[in-house]
């Protein structure tokens, strides 16, 4: 998961090499012809990463060119990457971590240390306090996420 604008040019220049190399693979007749299992192999495992790091591209920018005024549908992939629903919020919601803290009665190194180990060092009263301030509820067996008017009025008075 990309999480923040760092990782995302990053993960940009990883998917802009791996299309090089990628090219440069689909040049190699040579290897493709003499050693077709190892081609294959080595053609298919850089070929699904880039899919992975483009999905994962795709994912941030919609999340950063979300309406932070509107409500959100999250999703994950299993339940060990819950946490993940607090960082896509707080993105989508275009709050940063010093604003997130104050929202929840907590440190920005605190919030910058749970995103950074992906909520693994905080406590569940911790966990709860980041969701609560973020709306992330279940609705309809989807995990939605607003602000509503207490945390939006903080937010502007801020």
């Amino acid at each position: 998961m990309i999480k923040n604008e760092l990782e995302y040019n990053i993960t940009k220049n990883w998917v802009s090499g791996m299309g090089r190399a990628i090219a440069m693979l689909e040049q190699d007749d040579h290897k493709r012809k003499n050693e077709p299992d190892v081609w294959q192999m080595h053609y298919d495992g850089v070929t699904s990463q880039r899919e992975d790091l483009q999905e994962q591209i795709a994912e941030y920018e919609a999340l950063i060119l979300h309406n932070p005024s509107e409500p959100i549908t999250l999703q994950v992939e299993c339940m060990n990457k819950i946490s993940e629903l607090l960082i896509k919020a707080r993105i989508a919601f275009k709050i940063t971590q010093k604003e997130l803290a104050a929202l929840c009665n907590r440190t920005e190194e605190q919030i910058k240390s749970f995103e950074d180990k992906d909520y693994q060092n905080a406590s569940f009263l911790d966990f709860l306090a980041v969701r609560d301030a973020l709306g992330v509820e279940i609705v309809n067996d989807r995990f939605v996420a607003s602000l509503d008017d207490f945390y939006l009025e903080h937010l502007a008075a801020m």
